[in-house]
C-alpha cells in the first residue's frame, strides 16, 4: 500500500531538486522518488553504513 511522506529541506537542497526536475522533465514527486531509491540501493550495498543523527 502506497504512503505519502512529507520532505522539508533547505532552500538550496530545493533548487537542487528543482534543477532535476527541469533537466530530466520530471516532477518533483518523480525527482524525489528516485533520489530516495538510489539512496536506498548505495545503502545496501555498503553495510554497516549509518544515518547520520
Amino acid at each position: 500500500m502506497p504512503r505519502r511522506y512529507s520532505l522539508v529541506c533547505e532552500d538550496r537542497t530545493a533548487a537542487q531538486i528543482t534543477a532535476l526536475t527541469r533537466e530530466y522533465g520530471l516532477t518533483e514527486s518523480e525527482v524525489l522518488k528516485q533520489l530516495i531509491e538510489i539512496g536506498l540501493e548505495q545503502r545496501e550495498r555498503r553495510p554497516g553504513s549509518r544515518l547520520q543523527a
